[in-house]
């Protein structure tokens, strides 16, 4: 983990301020566990006392919890970003869907612009790292590693944006699309036509980027979410025209 030895000012301090900035960068990510008492103040260089003091008060703060016999975890501090209530609308209602698509679209757009201008040379080696996986994933046809990979690129390439707001916001808004709020992302992946076209953006995406070129990742992007689009709004027909045929059926099986 990328702990620093700490060097002057009150420890504690010092240890509170390190680890509140590997949170915001979105590094020390939510429900993450951190190394043991003993091993976090080796790797500070910092006494268990100085530790625990930092740790209290950033528990204080909402931003770590302690788990009686498992340790310490960072908080699930997106959990508040959307209310239970307005998460069963965005569940209930597609044009939710459709609105959440066209958001991704601008937003991602912007962050794989700013990802192939800001982003170092290790950032984009984590992305191509991370597509190299789904290339692996998808020659073995698994729909459940596809789209979980998925989702990590996507997030790679928001983090190699270097803009925390736009991290946290965007981390938000894949855990309920993770969760199923807005459509179910591994039925995209069942069928072989779809899964092909999607691996294709991805690596045009990813092709893009590695070459530093904004415009283009940016054009990638917005192809790639018109897609999605496109194959949401087919797979929400489709499920409507398999209610009305089973209506259908039922209603011949009764006369």
């Amino acid at each position: 983990m990328p702990f620093q030895k700490i060097e002057s000012e009150k420890l504690s301090q010092s240890v509170v301020r390190q680890i509140e900035l590997l949170i915001l960068r979105g590094i020390l990510r939510p429900g993450e566990r951190l190394p043991s008492e003993r091993e976090l103040s080796e790797r500070l260089g910092v006494s268990r006392p100085s530790l625990r003091d930092a740790v209290a008060a950033l528990e204080e703060r909402g931003l770590l919890v302690s788990r009686p016999g498992a340790g310490i975890f960072v908080a699930e501090v997106l959990g508040s970003a959307f209310s239970d209530g307005l998460v069963q609308l965005f569940a209930s209602h597609e044009e939710a869907v459709f609105d959440y698509i066209d958001f991704r679209r601008d937003m991602e757009g912007l962050t794989a612009e700013r990802a192939a201008r800001l982003g170092s040379d290790t950032d984009l080696k984590v992305i191509d790292t991370i597509f190299r996986k789904m290339e692996a994933a998808h020659a073995k046809r698994d729909p459940s590693d596809e789209a979980g990979l998925d989702a990590q690129f996507h997030m790679a390439i928001i983090e190699a944006s270097h803009n925390v707001v736009m991290l946290h916001m965007m981390r938000s808004m894949f855990d309920l699309l993770r969760n199923g709020v807005f459509y179910n992302r591994q039925m995209m992946f069942r069928q072989r036509t779809t899964r092909d076209m999607l691996l294709d953006q991805h690596r045009s995406i990813n092709e893009a980027l590695q070459g530093r070129d904004p415009q283009a990742a940016r054009a990638a992007v917005a192809a790639h979410l018109t897609y999605v689009e496109q194959a949401v709004t087919e797979g929400l027909r489709a499920e409507k025209h398999e209610v009305i045929a089973r209506q259908r059926l039922e209603h011949e099986q009764k006369r």
